[in-house]
């Protein structure tokens, strides 16, 4: 198995040739594993089995201490992880016996509470944090080779932690940037360019979003000469900071001013890590001052931070919403989607990450768990409509096949087997072939399955609500208005039950948008759902009119809190599309003030009747 490349030691400076030599390194590495994928992945399941053949799990299916793919395949099941939340909960109440890994759990590592609507408990093992470490030390080489010049330079992340909670046997849980964060990978790294960093990690590791989000701005803007990139985990996050920046310039220059810290900022590990950076720059101030006192923000990235080259962001999926509003705040700097990556397993890199959003593909490096793929088709070619068994039967067993004999254009559900524990794990995410690096495949990743809206038997994912809400949306811009948030739910408190759109706005001056225009949106976008979709509506009469509720400015904001204040990670935080969560849906609610329906059925032409009659 090709060798991992070493990170640059922090015993010398890192000098040109050092960093030039490490890059090189480092696409060698990329370049054998893919090249060799394969025979990688067969190692990597013959060394997950043979470390784990005494596990409790493997042992129930009778694997019997094989190792091979073939046996591997016959007897151990595809699973959800309901299928694994007994062994997970024994695990989790104090059981140490080697249920799922032959290695002690360190740690639980907790979804997004947004990811279908629960956290789960991921468990995880103590090396598993050095294959995340090796995924990003990857990440940066790769991108030297478009744009030289990096290692010269700062990065300004804004990386938060989440408080941890322990389960009833002790284990810590938490999110996996935050286990990722506080960890000696991170906090201990060794001297390395890449990861030179505007944030000291005491303003990371401070619990209080406020105080780490002020200060971590604080010493960017002082730094802001010297940074090249900007980023956060998801474009919501990383627009959340330039509206925090929006809200609190004035105390932030005050700062740079006098060289102080605003008292608000009570953390005295912050407060100390920040007075090593900050000096008193009246200069500084003026400059930070007038570019914010301007009536306008468009392109105040570039202006505060003049040497950005690009932001480093997640923008697939529903994150694509967010691609407009960073271009007016940046001048278009290039949007970069580096890694591909989960609670359940870091997954691959983006070998070309200039393309544009909509082209993003990741290369999964074959060395980070067993990867297998799960057909799923469209049901209508017209709609794009994915659709994938939720329990699997022999024969669709059969059809899971292996990470170098995927189809160029084809859909899956992605499976995996990692060395903490899971096995054949039905990770959720739909992906595309979009081409290959050698014998790795590379994927689009198109959406989380069953994150979706469905009345009778239609079903509505989250890239086809996205794409219909944008179309409806635009017909808000002539009135000088803009969507800002939205999510939905269904709403079958009636019947028949029908869709319901919380929309969020940033209006001018309400009083010029007249109620068929928001008539004319829920239309819109019924119009643009799928052909089921539509038949329910116009045929079979069991979906009623869609409907649009707006909801008062700062409602989404309430959400986010109320979603960390059960527990949600700040970095894992994304708005979600769907949901479901009575709390939820009784905030929204609260702070409606105006509603609309559609007022006529969609198109729909009776062609579609014995399709859907099949199903």
């Amino acid at each position: 198995m090709p060798e991992a490349p070493k990170i640059l030691s922090d015993s010398a400076d890192c000098i040109d040739g050092i960093v030039v030599e490490n890059n090189n390194k480092v696409l060698k590495f990329i370049e054998d594993v893919t090249a060799d994928a394969d025979e990688v992945q067969r190692r990597v399941l013959s060394q997950i089995l043979s470390r784990s053949a005494n596990v409790e799990y493997l042992q129930r299916y009778g694997l019997n201490g094989c190792t091979d793919r073939e046996t591997f395949k016959k007897v151990i099941p595809v699973v959800t992880y309901e299928d694994l939340k007994p062994d997970i909960e024994r695990i989790a109440n104090g059981d140490t016996s080697p249920i799922l890994c032959s290695q002690p759990i360190s740690e639980f590592l907790t979804s997004s509470g947004t990811s279908a609507g629960e956290r789960k408990l991921m468990p995880t093992i103590e090396e598993e944090l050095g294959r995340r470490s090796l995924l990003y030390s990857l990440l940066m080489p790769v991108m030297s080779q478009f744009l030289p010049g990096l290692d010269r330079g700062k990065g300004m992340y804004f990386l938060f932690v989440k408080s941890e909670a322990k389960t009833p046997g002790g284990l810590v849980a938490r999110p996996v940037l935050t286990s990722y964060y506080k960890s000696s990978h991170f906090k201990n790294r060794p001297n390395d360019p890449y990861t030179n960093y505007t944030s000291p990690k005491e303003t990371i590791l401070c619990l209080d979003s406020y105080q780490s989000m002020y200060s971590q701005l604080l010493c960017g803007l002082f730094q802001n000469e010297d940074v090249v990139r900007v980023g956060a985990v998801f474009a919501s996050g990383f627009i959340r900071a330039i509206q925090f920046l929006e809200k609190h310039w004035s105390l932030l220059c005050k700062d740079i001013r006098t060289g102080t810290i605003d008292s608000k900022i009570t953390d005295p590990s912050v407060r100390e890590a920040v007075m090593k950076i900050l000096k008193p720059n009246p200069k500084l101030a003026d400059f930070v001052e007038a570019e914010c006192s301007k009536g306008s923000w468009k392109g105040i990235i570039t202006r505060l931070w003049p040497e950005t080259k690009y932001i480093d962001v997640i923008v697939t999926g529903t994150m694509s919403q967010y691609i407009p509003a960073l271009d007016y705040y940046s001048n278009a700097l290039p949007l970069v989607c580096t890694m591909y990556a989960s609670s359940e397993c870091y997954f691959g890199i983006n070998l070309n990450p200039l393309c544009s959003p909509s082209e993003v593909s990741y290369t999964l490096i074959p060395n980070m768990a067993y990867f297998e793929f799960l057909p799923v088709t469209r049901k209508d070619e017209l709609t794009g409509s994915i659709s994938g068994p939720t329990a699997l039967n022999d024969k669709e067993k059969q059809q899971l096949v292996d990470l170098v004999h995927v189809k160029l254009g084809q859909d899956y559900e992605l499976v995996v087997t990692t060395y903490a524990g899971l096995y054949r794990y039905r990770v959720g995410d739909i992906l595309r072939v979009s081409g290959f690096k050698n014998k790795a495949p590379q994927f689009n990743f198109i959406c989380r399955k069953n994150v979706a809206l469905s009345i009778d038997s239609d079903k509505t994912d989250e890239v086809e609500l996205q794409n219909a809400v944008k179309t409806a949306a635009n017909q808000l811009l002539q009135y000088e208005a803009s969507l800002v948030e939205y999510t939905s739910y269904a709403d079958t408190s009636a019947i028949p039950g029908h869709y319901v759109l919380f929309w969020e706005l940033s209006v001018k001056d309400s009083t010029l948008i007249a109620p068929s225009v928001f008539e004319d949106c829920c239309f819109t976008v019924e119009e643009s759902l799928n052909s089921v979709y539509r038949q329910g509506r116009v045929c079979d009469k069991s979906i009623g009119p869609l409907e649009i509720r707006v909801v008062e400015n700062g409602t989404f904001d309430m959400l986010m809190d109320f979603a960390l204040s059960q527990g949600s990670s700040i970095n894992q935080y994304k708005t979600p599309r769907c949901v479901k969560y009575a709390p939820i849906i009784e905030l929204l609610s609260s702070r409606v003030i105006s509603s609309y329906f559609s007022p006529k059925c969609p198109r729909w032409t009776a062609g579609h009747k014995q399709w859907c009659t099949q199903n």
